[in-house]
């Protein structure tokens, strides 16, 4: 079947239904969609505020994802200070820890923060090294930005 082109043009809010997919719940997006977003089985959408779309920007995602990581750091170190970023990551491990939610990572971000070392803080939020991009996967000062905010970076890296 071959996809009229002008179908999303007029179409372009579409109800997307919530269906049982065996265990788990999904949605169903039309071919014709997929084939005008470029992508097809075993390719990957990004889901940005309330919008499914495709992986968007002109890095690749691997690296989209880390310069977006990186931004989220950065935006953190301009609003905050190091002392407060400290305690807001201290704490959350804490609760992390407590919750049994616990990664390699965290073992590594507990010892950044309790060392206190602004240069070595820094360097792992900021980093463009293999190092900091890996530890950006798994940040424990989340929470200090306003969701808008971390909404507006999220949709400025997805283009």
């Amino acid at each position: 079947m071959r996809c009229d082109p002008c179908y999303n043009c007029y179409n372009l809010s579409m109800k997307l239904v919530l269906r049982a997919v065996g265990n788990s719940i999904g949605v169903i997006i039309p071919k014709s969609t997929l084939n005008e977003w470029g992508i097809g089985k075993g390719d990957a959408l990004e889901i940005v505020g309330r919008s499914i779309r495709p992986l968007g920007g002109g890095l690749h995602s691997q690296d989209a994802l880390d310069e977006l990581k990186r931004r989220l750091a950065a935006a953190v170190t301009a609003h905050f200070t190091a002392h407060e970023i400290r305690a807001r990551g201290l704490a959350n491990l804490h609760r992390w820890k407590k919750n049994g939610a616990w990664v390699s990572a965290y073992t590594e971000w507990q010892g950044i923060l309790s060392r206190g070392d602004d240069g070595e803080l820094f360097a792992a939020m900021l980093g463009r090294d293999e190092n900091a991009n890996r530890l950006r996967q798994s940040p424990p000062y989340v929470g200090l930005l306003p969701r808008d905010e971390v909404r507006r970076l999220n949709e400025e890296a997805s283009g």
